[in-house]
């Protein structure tokens, strides 16, 4: 059976309406123009492209009919090239009644509660279609990038659609909240929403049929956060608001500086905006079942905890996870101030400046030790192994810096003092004089290095008791004889459990110790290019 293609409707396109292009449901676009052009017969339509792919800014022949967004986004296009789209029963059709192709069959599929795409399982096609073909057994269906602009009729999605519980919506012409509002209301059991890259109005108006969604996803619809305002109230049952990619820099709550209601809200994600000032986050401290709270990439330099007079609730009590990565923290004091968010034990905190180690931050190591609550860091849990040698590990790295003064070391090293007498570790006593051998081994760890470039061969691995203030530089000499490495110059990297990534030893000058390395410490022998 030959697929049907989706013809324009016949109707006058209007300034701001979202098309796409007749033969290509994923080149979206905005209209910006309708009218004649100097020097071309008829009428022509002026769009704004979603992907950049146009020809011109909006003007021709030196005549400006309007301004895209960028430089060559927009381009001019016959009225029968495009489709203002179809309604949400004719894009069913479509995508479940029809013959498909293999990557329209790789993209059936729902979202998960945690916003992850779970593929529908094809247990033979004819079956599958068959169960498809059966609309109101459907409990999920995705109709991304097919020209839905349109509710049509909310007692007809009602009969056709009685069991739908989850619906993706990504990627189409929707951009009026009337019509959402309508296709909840045909939905009364919806409990999933998927708008990701429909550009909603800024008028949220028709909304009042979204009380029973569980899960919403706003992502790239360039809505603000007086828009989210607007829609909390309709939202009774929202669990997960899904934010990301509007570019928002202010969190503005309606009637005070503290956002409100959201009773059910546990998961709140704010990733890939602009959002620069710790000041807006702490907004949201009073949201009582907030659990999750997603802010990577954005802008924030410097975090804390607020100071509250509040006895009977306090300022994000029930956060559990909190995902920080990609940002611009600088400084030790904001991991420190992680500490005192009362049920943290979930950070993501990587890709910042003050956690590479390859840009003057601090290792994994450093981290576990000044994170006293956290069992989950970057993705990577933390075992009571890990944590036990981290903290050890940290300690006998304060203490080697030679600090003087206890207020010094309380203001740098907030957990040093608890950590030393809880692992029972003593202070170096001063020595009288030269102990020979004894006063040597006193300072040895036992470092594993691996051998692992390419042109270094298959080489055992050592493991050698190093002094522990031997520099890089000398271990790199080391290397080069314990491995028999002619005309080969080493680098070295550090290997720990849990990290990702090896860290690179980069200064020759630094000690093993000062690096990060201790005893049981694996080392990873590479070759420079």
């Amino acid at each position: 059976m030959e697929k049907p293609t989706i013809t324009p409707q016949q109707c006058d396109f209007k300034i701001g309406q979202r098309v796409h292009w007749a033969g290509d449901s994923r080149r979206i676009g905005t209209v910006k123009y309708v009218g004649p052009v100097e020097g071309y017969s008829g009428d022509w339509i002026g769009i704004d492209w979603d992907n950049r792919d146009g020809k011109h800014d909006g003007s021709v022949n030196g005549v400006r009919y309007f301004t895209s967004q960028f430089p060559k986004s927009a381009s001019f296009a016959r009225p029968h090239n495009l489709s203002t789209g179809v309604s949400l029963l004719q894009a069913l059709e479509i995508r479940y009644r029809t013959s498909s192709t293999k990557e329209e069959e790789d993209e059936m599929y729902v979202f998960s509660a945690s916003n992850k795409r779970v593929n529908v399982q094809l247990l033979g096609k004819e079956k599958i279609e068959d169960i498809l073909g059966r609309f109101e057994e459907l409990p999920g269906a995705s109709l991304s990038y097919l020209g839905v602009s349109s509710s049509g009729d909310p007692l007809q999605i009602s009969k056709t659609l009685p069991n739908l519980k989850e619906l993706d919506l990504t990627g189409n012409l929707l951009s009026e909240w009337q019509d959402v509002g309508a296709i909840c209301s045909g939905l009364p059991i919806l409990e999933g929403l998927n708008l990701t890259n429909n550009i909603m109005s800024k008028a949220v108006i028709g909304i009042s049929h979204l009380k029973n969604l569980r899960i919403l996803v706003l992502n790239n619809t360039t809505i603000n956060w007086s828009q989210i305002e607007v829609l909390k109230d309709s939202l009774q049952a929202i669990e997960e608001l899904h934010l990301m990619g509007n570019k928002l820099r202010e969190i503005m709550p309606k009637s005070s500086n503290i956002v409100k209601g959201f009773d059910s809200l546990r998961v709140l994600n704010l990733e890939d905006n602009d959002i620069s000032d710790w000041a807006e986050i702490l907004k949201l401290s009073q949201l009582k079942c907030l659990e999750q709270l997603h802010i990577n990439k954005n802008s924030i330099d410097r975090i804390w905890y607020p100071n509250t007079d509040e006895k009977s609730y306090k300022p994000f009590q029930n956060l559990r996870c909190l995902l920080i990565g990609g940002n611009k923290i600088e400084d030790v004091a904001s991991i420190d101030a992680l500490n005192s968010y009362p049920s943290l034990v979930d950070i993501r905190c990587s890709e910042n400046p003050i956690t590479d180690p390859n840009r003057g931050g601090i290792a994994r190591f450093v981290l576990i030790a000044r994170l006293a609550k956290v069992n989950l860091l970057n993705g990577s849990e933390i075992t009571p192994r890990e944590r036990k040698d981290s903290e050890i590990r940290y300690v006998r790295l304060v203490m080697s810096k030679g600090h003087q003064n206890s207020e010094e070391i309380k203001r740098l090293h907030p957990r040093f003092t608890e950590l030393k007498a809880f692992h029972g570790i003593e202070d170096e006593k001063p020595s009288n004089g030269p102990t020979g051998p004894q006063k040597m081994s006193s300072g040895l760890i036992a470092v594993t290095l691996k051998c692992v470039g390419p042109s270094i061969g298959e080489k055992p691995q050592l493991t050698k008791k190093l002094p522990a203030t031997t520099t890089v530089g000398k271990l790199k000499t080391l290397c080069e004889s314990f491995f028999k490495l002619k005309s080969i110059k080493p680098l070295l990297y550090l290997q720990e459990e849990g990290s990702p990534l090896p860290i690179l030893l980069d200064d020759d000058m630094e000690s093993l110790n000062d690096a990060g390395v201790c005893n049981q410490s694996t080392i990873l022998v590479d070759q420079e290019n």
